[in-house]
């Protein structure tokens, strides 16, 4: 294939960069993530309270990244941070692990969220193809439906980076518009009613609530350690809502003066979201009493804790706009997804491109088609997410992406203090903001997180932590073939 052919293009702006960041972090999680998150935490106060340290956590993420991107404009971006700092092995490992899991995973998990919802309004989606081993395994038609929408817009993206920046302008606009209107007449419902008050009235008072077998409700109090562990084990579902803000980074080779517009839309990007995250569960709090009974008939009186299948949102918007309110949110839910899968998928392939350019992934997915995109790293990555739609639940896959994918950030923050030292004169358009003290809270709130989760979730964060070390002997195997060619 002829240079021209491998090399990328570069023609997103500073908005398109901004509308992937956003794009890809706004999915289904903001939609229902609040009611798992309510019944472990059991207060408004620590239900925003864990909202806002996302938030800070993911600014302060994107800000230390800044200096990273603009130190090496180039495709792949965090795969070529942990390279330069830490050499092919552990960017080998980062690489592995994006393509079996932290990509991969978060697509099947949109995709899945995406059916889902698509099920409210069509809901022979339900039914069972396959069902093998007593139910152990099963098919149903939202799953088929999921990896088509993934096959569907891998086809998109292998038409030009053109096509996946329309939709993701297009896609991320309408959500961004939605989201915010839904913030807005919620607040304003605020002031005709006193739910929120009422929320606010026991704020720090702390309970985990769980449902038995016969519907009666065991509520347990928290305080100490127990109130460390519930929080630290819950975030994830914040954190992962607020994931896949560097995907940014990935197409840094596609962006225009990237040195300058990553960085911009790095800050632009995280600070819009997370700021609509908190105000969103303002909103919810203001619609909704944050406590409620499993069993009652009607929004109101399940609250946001029993929401009927986590449906947060949709139970908010049915204070406003009645009965049509399940379909309302569930058709922006629908949107939502499919444009966070859009730039979750244009995003992923170019990692797998960059390894490849590095000898560290299959040498096809290196390069580009007529289209001037990498069309086989975008197929392969296809083909895996669709299998994971079939390997497990939503909540499956949100947990061991998140995790692996939390080491990673930890892992490549570390690598600015390691090129700070190592490369002290190195061109820095951007310097990371706040340096060394927030890259260092950073680290040590990400890896307390991932210390609360291992003890609390050790089945997935051992899975994540499974996907990441089975790299290594993939690795040493890939360049001992390479040395006896």
């Amino acid at each position: 294939m002829s240079e021209e052919k491998t090399e990328l293009k570069r023609t997103l702006g500073l908005l398109d960069a901004t509308m992937i960041v956003a794009g890809s972090m706004i999915g289904s999680g903001i939609f229902i993530v609040s009611a798992s998150m309510s019944r472990a935490v059991g207060s408004a106060g620590y239900l925003l309270l864990l909202w806002i340290i996302t938030g800070v956590i993911t600014v302060m993420a994107a800000l230390s990244y800044g200096e990273l991107a603009g130190m090496m404009p180039k495709a792949g971006g965090q795969f070529v941070y942990i390279q330069r700092a830490f050499g092919n092995l552990v960017s080998f490992l980062y690489g592995w692990t994006v393509f079996t899991v932290i990509q991969t995973g978060v697509i099947a998990a949109v995709a899945v969220a995406f059916a889902n919802y698509t099920a409210i309004f069509f809901p022979e989606l339900q039914q069972q193809i396959i069902s093998i081993y007593d139910g152990a395994f099963v098919i149903t038609w939202k799953q088929i439906l999921a990896i088509t929408t993934i096959l569907l817009l891998t086809y998109s993206n292998t038409r030009g980076i053109r096509n996946g920046k329309m939709i993701q302008l297009v896609f991320t606009s309408t959500k961004l518009i939605a989201l915010f209107a839904l913030i807005v007449l919620g607040i304003a419902m605020a002031f005709k009613s006193n739910t929120l008050a009422e929320n606010f009235k026991n704020a720090w008072d702390a309970s985990t609530a769980t449902v038995n077998k016969d519907g009666t409700i065991n509520i347990t109090h928290l305080a100490g350690f127990a109130l460390i562990g519930a929080m630290g084990s819950t975030i994830i579902n914040s954190l992962f809502s607020a994931d896949a803000w560097n995907n940014v980074t990935f197409i840094a080779g596609e962006i225009k003066d990237s040195k300058k517009n990553i960085p911009r839309s790095l800050f632009l990007g995280t600070l819009l979201v997370t700021s609509l995250y908190i105000l969103a569960n303002v909103a919810y709090l203001a619609l909704l009493p944050l406590k409620g009974d499993p069993s009652a008939h009607d929004a109101f009186g399940q609250g946001i804790q029993f929401a009927t299948n986590d449906r947060v949102a949709a139970g908010a918007a049915t204070m406003i706009f009645g009965n049509l309110a399940l379909f309302i949110m569930a058709g922006l839910i629908m949107v939502s997804t499919f444009g966070c899968n859009n730039g979750l998928i244009l995003a992923g392939a170019r990692v797998y491109y960059a390894m490849a350019k590095e000898n560290l992934f299959f040498k096809k997915a290196g390069t580009l088609n007529e289209n001037s995109v990498p069309s086989f790293a975008l197929w392969l990555q296809c083909i895996w997410a669709s299998l994971l739609c079939l390997s497990g639940t939503y909540s499956d896959l949100v947990n061991y992406s998140t995790f692996a994918s939390m080491i990673f950030y930890v892992v490549t923050i570390v690598g600015l203090f390691v090129l700070r030292k190592k490369e002290p004169n190195a061109d820095r358009p951007y310097k990371a903001f706040g340096y060394p003290i927030i890259p260092a809270l950073y680290i040590l709130s990400a890896l307390a997180i991932c210390t609360i989760l291992i003890i609390y979730d050790g089945r997935n964060t051992g899975f994540g932590l499974i996907c990441v070390f089975t790299g290594i002997p993939v690795y040493y195997l890939t360049q001992h073939k390479k040395r006896n060619n």
